[in-house]
């Protein structure tokens, strides 16, 4: 395990992070107006990406590697990253093809629930389709940050290329990877194929940011602290086990717990770990100080949470 204090990634100029993943329309609803849904746009990896670009601003350049249709609303998503500051040259667009759709329900505590349209999204041919595979998307990347739904999307011949792609620019390169195992079983041929993917991903991880019931579920561990072994002896980076209101766990045994305030009643916790992660490595990667990046990303989920939707507005973040 890689030492964290004072061990972040330095920059020359403007540092160059790339997030994969699926842009998807997102439908939510309002408890008040059943009868109503606000349409928007949202994506674990492109939550991440939005919250990390606010969170950083110009100090480092956010691409968003996708594939989106020729439709209408896959232009307005590009109108909606663009605004957001997001770089999306490394967007394919694919002719007759669709953006992926998703439902929320949100329950009194504020827990969600997810319904998805995504079988046929012209995100899973981002990278080409089965053996003729184009990764040039990545070449320029100083850091990559993906989840394990942006590996379940793809064809596994795809995936497994990814994998080594990213492994080999580890090595020849110095790339650096992040990556949050946001398990969605659903989106998985088996539970296997889920495990052997998400446990190659940790042995190629720098900053690891997976949550603690998705390893459990994955791994079929009972305990936080045989997650907390395993992640430790497998991967050769660093980074935090997120454990909801218990808070985040370093995985650098050398660094404190943090103790940081709950929020009591969040209103819809949709996007608490994307937004996590994206004010977390916007910190680690400019300041390298594992506990201030747990504050960071601590603080920005805690607003987030307490508004409808993945992607809160601007000026909702940036208020107290």
């Amino acid at each position: 395990m890689r030492p964290s204090g004072g061990e972040g990634l330095t920059i020359m100029n403007v540092l160059r992070l790339g997030c994969i993943g699926e842009a998807m329309i997102e439908l939510s609803q309002d408890p008040a107006q059943p009868g109503l849904a606000r349409i928007g746009t949202a994506g674990d990896t492109l939550n991440t990406a939005i919250y990390l670009k606010r969170s950083a601003g110009s100090a480092i350049s956010v691409s968003y590697v996708t594939a989106l249709g020729d439709d209408p609303h896959s232009a307005s998503m590009l109108d909606f990253m663009a605004g957001e500051g997001l770089e999306f040259s490394a967007t394919r667009r694919l002719a007759g093809a669709l953006p992926g759709l998703y439902w929320i329900t949100t329950g009194e505590a504020g827990e969600r629930s997810f319904h998805y349209w995504r079988q046929n999204s012209a995100a899973r041919q981002m990278f080409g389709r089965d053996g003729n595979c184009d990764f040039s998307a990545l070449g320029e990347l100083d850091v990559v940050y993906l989840s394990a739904i942006s590996l379940a999307i793809l064809p596994d011949p795809v995936r497994q290329g990814l994998i080594a792609v990213l492994s080999d620019a580890r090595k020849q390169r110095q790339l650096r990877v992040a990556f949050d195992s946001n398990y969605r079983p659903r989106l998985w041929e088996s539970a296997n194929a889920a495990r052997k993917a998400i446990a190659a991903m940790w042995q190629i991880t720098d900053i690891a940011l997976p949550s603690l019931d998705d390893e459990m579920a994955v791994f079929e561990e009972t305990s936080e602290h045989e997650t907390a072994a395993r992640l430790r002896e497998t991967c050769p980076g660093t980074g935090v086990i997120k454990r909801g209101l218990l808070g985040p766990l370093p995985l650098d045994t050398s660094v404190a717990i943090p103790d940081l305030p709950r929020i009591a009643n969040p209103l819809d916790t949709t996007a608490a770990g994307d937004s996590f992660n994206g004010a977390f490595l916007a910190s680690f990667l400019l300041d390298g100080d594992l506990e201030k990046a747990m504050q960071a990303g601590h603080a920005c989920a805690s607003k987030v949470i307490c508004h409808r939707g993945a992607i809160i507005p601007a000026t909702a973040q940036a208020g107290s």
